[in-house]
């Protein structure tokens, strides 16, 4: 028997017997094989290239974005414009001066019946902002400062060197009156009493007919205005009424039958009840009046549905009858004139037809069909020319055949459209021989009553009270209530940009804002110190100022759009530019800290 071997497997097989194989196993894992260690120059080139960047962004960057993107705040004065919004920095008084004046009469008669009448004007007065102060006129005046003694020298001397006398009362007895009796002129600040020589001398100690009957006109002349003022003081937020925003037109007319405050109602928040006669007048005058603006324009256009007239003095016209009021209203606003003439215009085709009424020999419109009259399709009306309101005053001739035409049960040819302007029918008059012709012409003289009717509609617009019944009070009436109306806006939009800047404090305040602030705040306190002193000119021209000024820094364009460009749309913009920047940098800082970290806690563990 013959033996082989043979290696399988790691086994020993000979002679058909196999051997045990013996295997070698390792007790623990192999380890990983490390990367060799940093340089240390390359771990110092990351680190800065790492800072590097950071030193970009923060001390580069940074101050980049900050100057770029930073709102400028000018510095206002707050408080002080909230003072102004609330009343408290000025309480505005309005003392009318009135002169009395007597040729006739001797130096202690008139101061006596001065006395009387200032003493019964205070009694009736219910609204102590708006007062009529007396003086002596002219007459005596002159012969008071001269002597420079009397106990009456004093009386009215602020007044007499600085305010504006607003009205003259001259007395004047007449034999054979039994009563007093007033005159107002309608065309200068005259008021003549006319009374029997009796009624100088008091009936008793406590009775002074002459003295309450002047006092009583005085308080009637001026008892629309004193309702205004005092309406305007209640509504607005001002010392004299409830903190209150402003009424517009409409709010005013709603609530004109609203009572009126008194000096002490105001204190004590009770108010009394306006007469409805003065309520009505009032509640006419803020529908019918415009908004204040420096600057009106007018428009006189000439209608006629022939060819004829063809011609007007216009020009002249103006000139006569509308020019003089313009000039005398120039101290309130800025007036500007043009005028047109438009051939074959004929009213709106939803007016019926003139009808003709036999009993007077006129031609009728209905007054239903006045809202209606004017033809918008077809008349070249302007709804504004520049940058103030227009005030549209149409004359209109009608066609021969159906002259004279007038408003049916009123018969009147003129109406008033309220804050838009009026029209009138212009009825040429023609001599019997001519009746029914034609027209061809307008001169002067035929244009007069269109004028004067469209230069009581100006008033109308303005805001001028319909009492008293002479157009020089009317426009002092006017100054005054502009003055109050502007001062208190003025005063009040103060108040709301203070408000709007400590709303938004990411709302940009240039500098201009400050300037205008600064303007209005100076121009402010100059028409509150005119207002007390009686200079109602100087008042008023300083309140246009400072509305002026206070729009102006209200309405700035770079801080009102401001407003409009919210947080959202600051994330919305930097989200897209900053991700894909900011990420790398962050996490390598934050991968470099925490290295650093573990180095040093392992440093500090030791071997």
């Amino acid at each position: 028997m013959s033996g082989s071997t043979s290696d399988t497997g790691g086994s020993t097989e000979s002679d058909g017997f196999r051997s045990p194989t013996t295997v070698t196993v390792p007790i623990g894992a192999a380890t990983p094989k490390q990367p060799p260690p940093e340089a240390r120059e390359s771990v110092h080139v990351r680190q800065l290239v790492i800072l590097s960047f950071w030193a970009i962004v923060v001390f580069l960057g940074l101050p980049i974005w900050w100057w770029t993107t930073s709102v400028f705040r000018a510095r206002l004065p707050l408080q002080e414009m909230e003072n102004w919004a609330e009343g408290k920095s000025c309480k505005p008084s309005f003392p009318l001066e009135i002169a009395i004046e007597s040729p006739s009469l001797q130096e202690h008669d008139i101061i006596r019946i001065l006395r009387a009448t200032q003493h019964a004007l205070d009694d009736r007065n219910d609204f102590s902002p708006h007062h009529l102060r007396l003086r002596v006129g002219n007459n005596l005046a002159a012969t008071n400062d001269s002597q420079q003694q009397g106990h009456h020298e004093t009386f009215g001397q602020e007044e007499r060197q600085h305010g504006e006398t607003a009205l003259t009362v001259r007395l004047a007895p007449q034999n054979g009156l039994t009563t007093a009796r007033a005159e107002l002129q309608p065309h200068s600040p005259l008021l003549n009493i006319l009374y029997p020589p009796a009624l100088v001398t008091p009936a008793s100690s406590t009775s002074f007919p002459l003295a309450n009957f002047i006092a009583i006109h005085l308080q009637s002349l001026y008892a629309e205005e004193q309702a205004i003022i005092a309406h305007a003081l209640t509504l607005n937020p001002w010392p004299y009424g409830s903190h209150q925003s402003p009424a517009s037109a409409g709010q005013m007319s709603s609530t004109l039958t609203a009572p009126v405050a008194s000096s002490k109602d105001l204190r004590s928040g009770h108010t009394r009840p306006l007469l409805p006669e003065l309520a009505s007048r009032l509640a006419s005058r803020a529908t019918r009046a415009l908004r204040y603006a420096p600057t009106y324009h007018i428009t006189i256009s000439l209608f006629t549905p022939n060819a004829w007239p063809s011609s007007w003095e216009i020009e002249s016209a103006i000139a006569e009858y509308l020019t003089p009021l313009l000039e005398s209203a120039s101290i309130i606003s800025n007036f500007t004139i043009d005028t047109q003439t438009q051939l074959y215009a004929s009213f709106s085709p939803s007016v019926q037809e003139p009808q003709y009424d036999a009993d007077r020999d006129v031609w009728t419109l209905r007054e239903e069909d006045l809202s209606s009259f004017i033809n918008a399709a077809e008349w070249p009306l302007n709804p504004s020319i520049g940058a103030g309101p227009t005030l549209n005053f149409i004359i209109y001739v009608p066609d021969s055949s159906t002259t004279p035409l007038v408003i049916k049960d009123s018969q009147a040819t003129s109406w008033l459209i309220p804050q838009w302007g009026g029209v009138m029918i212009l009825n040429p008059s023609l001599p019997p021989s001519r009746k029914g012709a034609p027209t061809l012409s307008l001169s002067k003289d035929d244009l007069q009553p269109a004028l004067l009717v469209f230069s009581h509609q100006l008033l109308s617009f303005l805001g001028a009270p319909e009492s008293p019944p002479s157009i020089p009070l009317q426009l002092q009436t006017l100054t005054r209530v502009r003055a109050a109306s502007l001062f208190q806006s003025a005063s009040s939009t103060m108040g709301s940009l203070a408000r709007l800047t400590v709303a938004l404090p990411s709302i940009a305040i240039p500098r201009t804002v400050s300037i205008a602030v600064e303007v209005a705040l100076s121009h402010l306190e100059a028409t509150c110190s005119a207002l007390k002193a009686g200079r109602f000119s100087a008042g008023l021209e300083h309140a246009k100022t400072a509305e002026m000024a206070a729009e102006r820094g209200f309405f700035e364009r770079s801080m009102v759009g401001q407003v409009y460009f919210p947080d959202e749309h600051k994330v919305a913009v930097y989200l897209p530019l900053l991700g894909p920047v900011g990420v790398p940098l962050i996490m390598s800082a934050l991968k470099e800290l925490k290295r650093m970290w573990t180095i040093r806690r392992i440093s500090h563990r030791g071997p």
